[in-house]
C-alpha cells in the first residue's frame, strides 16, 4: 500500500512536468518474494548518456558479475530507461536496486516516500546549451523571445538553466523553456520548431556535427561543478546487505578511474553498446565539460540547493535535507580501508 501511495504521488509529478506515463508493474526482486532476505539478481538502472558510461564499462567488461559473485550475486540485469522519471518510478516500484540516475529525479521521489539514497556520485556538469546555426548568442538576456527544449522541471537542466537565468537578471517567463526528451527535442530543433536545446551529452555534440547547432554555454558556466548523475541505492538493500552495496561503490569508483584514464576505449564501449557514431560520442567526450566522479560529498551542497529550488517552485511538498538524500557512510567505508 505505502508503494502504491509514493507512486501516486510521484506519478503526479510526473504528470505535471512530463504529461501522462504509466506506472510500472510491480515486480519485486524474485529472492525477496521468496522471502530469502539477500538478493541474487542485481537489478541496475541507467541512461544512455555518456555521463553513465562507468554503469555500462562495468557491465561490458563484466565486473559486476565478477565483483559482485561472492555476495550471492548470480546475475546482473540491465535496464535502460530514457530518463530518470520513469527510472525512479520503476525503483519505487521494486523494480530497482541500484540506479545510475540524474541527481534531481531522485528528489522529487524521495520526497514522494521513496526509500533510497545516493551512495556515490556520477559525474558534475556535462551538458550544453546548442542554438540554432544563425542565432547569435550574446550572453543570458539574448535568449529572451526564444524557444529552448531541455529537460522537464524539476529536472536538473531545468533547475540548472531558470537558476542562471534569474542569477542573471532575466525574468524566466521571457523564455520559451519547453520541457521534452532528448530525443523529441533534438527532432524539434532539426525541424525548426525550437530556437535551441539544453542537453546532457552526448546530444549537444550530435547537433553541432550535423550542422543543426552551434555551443553557446556549457553547464558548468552556468553553475560551477554542479551535481548531474549519482548511483542511488534502496534503503533495504543499505539495511540488508551493506557489504554488497560496498562492493557496488568499488566497482564503480574501478569503472570511474578506468574511463578517465582510458576515454577512448570508453566511447568505443558506449557506441558499442548504444549502436551510437563512435565520431560523434569521441568528438563528445572531448568537447564537453563533464567530470566522471565517485566521491558523493562534491554533490551534496548543489543537491540540496536543487531540493531548495524544488521546494521553492512547489515541485515537492517539502524541502529535503542532505541527510534525507545521501549515505555517504559506505562511500567514506570503502575508501577509508583503500
Amino acid at each position: 500500500m505505502k508503494k502504491f501511495i509514493i507512486m501516486a504521488i510521484l506519478a503526479a509529478v510526473v504528470v505535471m512536468s512530463l504529461g501522462c506515463i504509466s506506472a510500472p508493474e510491480k515486480k519485486e526482486n524474485a529472492t525477496q518474494e521468496a522471502g530469502a532476505g539477500a538478493i541474487t539478481t542485481l537489478r541496475i538502472g541507467y541512461q544512455p548518456s555518456t555521463h553513465q558510461i562507468a554503469e555500462m564499462v562495468a557491465y561490458e567488461k563484466g565486473w559486476w558479475a565478477e565483483d559482485l559473485k561472492p555476495f550471492g550475486i548470480t546475475k546482473i540485469e540491465e535496464i535502460q530507461f530514457p530518463t530518470g522519471v520513469p527510472e525512479m518510478q520503476a525503483m519505487v516500484a521494486g523494480q530497482l536496486d541500484v540506479a545510475y540516475v540524474g541527481t534531481a529525479p531522485p528528489i522529487s521521489a524521495i520526497a514522494a516516500g521513496l526509500p533510497a539514497k545516493i551512495v556515490a556520485a556520477v559525474n558534475i556538469n556535462g551538458s550544453d546549451l546548442v542554438l540554432r546555426p544563425d542565432l547569435a548568442y550574446n550572453g543570458p538576456a539574448s535568449l529572451a523571445g526564444l524557444s529552448i527544449g531541455t529537460f522537464q522541471p524539476g529536472s536538473i537542466q531545468d533547475t540548472v538553466m531558470k537558476s542562471w537565468l534569474m542569477n542573471n537578471g532575466v525574468d524566466v517567463d521571457s523564455v520559451d523553456i519547453k520541457g521534452m526528451d532528448p530525443g523529441p527535442a533534438m527532432s524539434a530543433l532539426f525541424a525548426g520548431e525550437l530556437d535551441g536545446v539544453f542537453l546532457p551529452h552526448p546530444a549537444p555534440s550530435i547537433i553541432e556535427l550535423k550542422g543543426m547547432g552551434k555551443h553557446a554555454v556549457a553547464s558548468g558556466d552556468m553553475w560551477p561543478n554542479h551535481a548531474c548523475c549519482s548511483l542511488v541505492a534502496t534503503d533495504r538493500l543499505i539495511k540488508e546487505q551493506p557489504e554488497l552495496v560496498e562492493q557496488i561503490i568499488k566497482t564503480h569508483i574501478k569503472a570511474t578511474d578506468y574511463i578517465n584514464a582510458h576515454p577512448e576505449e570508453a566511447a568505443q564501449i558506449y557506441a558499442k553498446k548504444t549502436k551510437a557514431n563512435l565520431t560523434e560520442i569521441e568528438h563528445s567526450i572531448e568537447n564537453w565539460d563533464g567530470e566522471w566522479v565517485s566521491d558523493p560529498n562534491i554533490q551534496i551542497s548543489s543537491t540540496v540547493e536543487y531540493a531548495r529550488i524544488d521546494y521553492q517552485m512547489k515541485y515537492t511538498k517539502r524541502e529535503l535535507t542532505a541527510q534525507d538524500l545521501f549515505d555517504t557512510s559506505l562511500y567514506e567505508k570503502v575508501k577509508g580501508a583503500e
